[in-house]
């Protein structure tokens, strides 16, 4: 049965921000600096070396809420201790894109990128959510920034996986800020995002089943 989907070795990018960490460094790809932290002491460590605002996320899933961003010192060491294991990174400042990748584990073809809003409040305010809305096409993005996407996290991250023997098939999300000093990956998730999917999808021409199968069965670069 052709499936559309990761293995669950691959998945681990989605399952696991420590994992996810580890094959960027060993590929390369340009990401927020982080620590993985299991106890208060390196939890104290990683926040007085990044400073505020803390960035502390749930090393496991969390359904897209298991990300504390904050000024407060005391919020973040109380979400660590909450979550247990987590990655605390540096925080990267500038407008998040969504870019969705469909990949049979060599070939990847990107859709259109998105950009969807997190807070629950009416001009950004309020608690951090899995998604408000969205929208697609981005009028303000540079013209070279999916190519650089691509080449710079894409493939590498690919290659990566195919080389630890876990090769990505499916839905490659690719969560991104673009910051000063270029793309930088925020996140990557193993299926479509949502409701960045519902912008995208609307705009796509190819239809979209064939395009899973040419993933599900290794055919995509034909």
């Amino acid at each position: 049965i052709p499936v559309f989907g990761p293995s669950a070795a691959a998945a681990q990018l989605e399952g696991s921000k420590a994992f996810a960490k580890d094959v960027m460094i060993a590929a390369g790809v340009p990401t927020a600096r982080a620590y993985t932290c299991t106890d208060p002491e390196s939890v104290g460590r990683a926040l007085d070396q990044f400073g505020a605002p803390y960035v502390v996320k749930n090393d496991g899933l969390a359904a897209g809420k298991g990300v504390v961003v904050t000024d407060d010192r005391a919020r973040a060491e109380e979400h660590a201790r909450e979550c247990g294991r987590v990655v605390i990174e540096e925080y990267l400042a500038g407008p998040e894109v969504s870019l969705f990748v469909v990949t049979d584990g060599e070939a990847a073809v990107p859709l259109l990128p998105a950009q969807d809003f997190k807070r629950a409040g009416d001009g950004d305010t309020g608690p951090n959510t899995g998604g408000m809305g969205a929208y697609a096409p981005l009028p303000w993005t540079s013209p070279g920034l999916v190519d650089e996407v691509m080449r710079d996290v894409v493939h590498p991250t690919l290659a990566e996986l195919r080389h630890r023997g876990a090769p990505f098939s499916g839905l490659l999300y690719v969560g991104l800020a673009i910051t000063a000093n270029g793309p930088r990956v925020i996140e990557f998730n193993a299926r479509f995002g949502d409701p960045e999917t519902q912008v995208v999808l609307a705009l796509l021409e190819t239809p979209l089943a064939g395009l899973l199968h040419a993933s599900a069965t290794g055919t995509l670069a034909e």
